[in-house]
């Protein structure tokens, strides 16, 4: 019973660490498509395989394309959730929020470097 116990919980830090992650989106950069306090579900495999707390991807084969919304930390180490607009030079993508009156986004910060990226969001 207690391996199955600790087999289950090495399973789901396994999960959570390299696969999905839940995050709580906080803000109104992306209402009305996300609201503050909405779970969202992360794949953290969409662009590539890292070590959580690592920069650079082991593997990484694919980039966000414009239109999926992904999460990110910006250049002040904040975690954000926004649209991504367009792909820059080779490695960085722009991003904004839905609502651009309330969004803190490429706009401000410049493009958002391919290392900086948590993954894409799945579903709410």
């Amino acid at each position: 019973m207690a391996k199955a116990v600790l087999g289950a919980v090495a399973l789901a830090i396994i999960i959570k660490l390299f696969v999905f992650d839940f995050i709580i989106a906080e803000g109104n950069s992306m209402e009305p498509s996300i609201k503050n306090g909405t779970v969202l579900i992360v794949s953290r495999l969409r662009y590539g395989l890292r070590f959580p707390g690592q920069q650079n991807y082991l593997f990484c084969w694919a980039a966000p394309k414009a239109g999926e919304v992904v999460v990110f930390y910006t250049p002040q180490g904040d975690l954000a959730v926004k649209r991504c607009v367009e792909t820059a030079e080779p490695g960085n993508f722009f991003a904004m929020g839905d609502n651009s009156l309330w969004s803190y986004d490429s706009r401000s910060y410049g493009p958002v470097p391919m290392g900086s990226t948590i993954g894409k969001v799945l579903g709410k």
